[in-house]
């Protein structure tokens, strides 16, 4: 079953408000988010998911979880930082490079809280 978190994002600038909330976004192979705000994580991502995080404790010097990550690499596709059909992976040190800055804006913004599990 996909893990499903609510990541907080700006208005989107669709024509149509039902529209909207039924489309959904790939992002990277295995994650996907809604123009409501909703990630799927696909389970076959979910373990690198959790590689990365703690991958990213150590340059951010934050308690970085799943949902962190998350918001990270959909922050970092659309910056076009990381390719759309990129294979994630902890052991990519640009990786972790790309996405730490990521990590550190969305605790600034939002003190790492980002949403709950549905």
């Amino acid at each position: 079953m996909a893990h499903v978190i609510r990541i907080p994002q700006q208005t989107p600038q669709s024509s149509t408000k039902e529209t909207q909330l039924n489309r959904s976004q790939p992002i990277v192979p295995g994650l996907s988010i809604s123009a409501s705000g909703h990630a799927t994580v696909d389970p076959s991502i979910k373990e690198t998911l959790l590689d990365l995080a703690t991958s990213l404790e150590v340059p951010t010097d934050l308690p970085v979880d799943i949902e962190h990550v998350v918001a990270a690499i959909i922050l970092a596709v659309r910056n076009k930082e990381v390719d759309a059909n990129a294979i994630l992976s902890a052991k990519d040190p640009s990786l972790i490079e790309i996405l730490s800055p990521h990590i550190k804006s969305v605790f600034a913004l939002y003190g790492g809280v980002l949403g709950k599990d549905e």
